[in-house]
């Protein structure tokens, strides 16, 4: 075994650099595809201002189902009339 590795080293790793070499070539590809996925989440999310305004939002609609699922009030509808202007008024901004 030992005389067959010193009589055949080079070709060995060249054997064994081609073999690498070829497995590497794919790599290439999916580095492109992790890039490419990156980029599509960087573009879909929220930046800070967005997601504080989408926040508001949502608290608003909480508590105006809050106030739906309660007693009916005067005060109550009056302030779901304030929470519809506010909302209508965030959603603008986003």
């Amino acid at each position: 075994m030992k005389k067959f590795l010193e009589n055949n080293f080079t070709i060995i790793v060249l054997v064994i650099a081609l073999l690498t070499f070829f497995k590497s070539c794919g790599d290439g590809r999916e580095l492109t595809k992790v890039r490419k996925e990156i980029t599509d989440i960087k573009e879909n999310t929220y930046t800070k201002e967005q997601l504080d305004l989408r926040l508001q939002i949502e608290g608003l609609r909480a508590e105006k189902r809050m106030i739906q699922s309660t007693d009916r009030k005067m005060m109550d509808v009056n302030r779901q009339t304030e929470i519809d202007a506010k909302i209508s008024e965030l959603e603008k901004g986003l």
